[in-house]
């Protein structure tokens, strides 16, 4: 089942819990919230409290994309916030394998991210660690942006090794995800889609937008 994570980077930010809760209507079950230090990326955005404010509003699962330097420091106030999902990059931290068995040990979810120019293969020592892997689709920092083709390689290359060690996890894209480009990730083995510009800047609105997106991918909403 192909799966659209809404990213609220995009979303109206003085209805942020409004937007949330539409796409929540929608049939999602998962947002992404994209968090920046300005210095891992070049923009500042969410910190724990947004986290803390959205988790009564929903029940959707909150995935936190920690864009940050050092995310080991950031991993247990997340959590605590209230996030299911911690997805932290592979070029953040000298010591990946040991954030992400803090993550698990906070009893939440955990994910790699790779950025464009990553290889694959510096991730496949954890994946046995993972219950997701996040393939930036673009260079992470803005949204909007466009998609990055030759990431559709790399795609394949972490679904394929994830087949070989018959572990079941999600891959995840988020980068440039419209109309346009969400067969050919879902072709390449992505399972979830991050899209946010392409679903908050609809002009006939979230719900038709997701309803497009999935029936793109050849998946229909739940």
């Amino acid at each position: 089942m192909i799966r659209i994570a809404p990213s609220i980077l995009s979303a109206d930010f003085a209805r942020l819990g409004e937007q949330v809760q539409a796409v929540e209507a929608a049939g999602v079950d998962r947002i992404q919230i994209d968090v920046m230090d300005g210095r891992f990326v070049p923009n500042i955005t969410f910190g724990p409290i947004a986290v803390a404010c959205l988790r009564p509003l929903t029940r959707l699962t909150l995935e936190a994309h920690l864009m940050v330097e050092r995310p080991e420091d950031f991993i247990e106030s997340f959590a605590r916030a209230g996030a299911d999902t911690i997805i932290i990059h592979q070029e953040a931290t000298p010591h990946l394998h040991r954030a992400l068995q803090q993550i698990h040990a906070l009893g939440k979810k955990a994910g790699v991210a790779i950025n464009p120019a990553t290889p694959a293969i510096l991730i496949s020592e954890v994946l046995a660690n993972v219950e997701l892997v996040l393939v930036m689709t673009v260079n992470p920092g803005f949204g909007g942006q466009e998609f990055i083709p030759e990431t559709l390689g790399k795609i394949r290359q972490v679904r394929n090794a994830l087949r070989q060690r018959n572990h079941p996890c999600d891959v995840e894209v988020d980068g440039g995800i419209y109309e346009e480009t969400v067969r050919r990730v879902v072709e390449a083995g992505a399972n979830v889609l991050v899209a946010g510009s392409a679903v908050y800047d609809a002009k006939d609105g979230a719900v038709a937008a997701i309803q497009r997106l999935l029936a793109r991918a050849g998946s229909e909403p739940d």
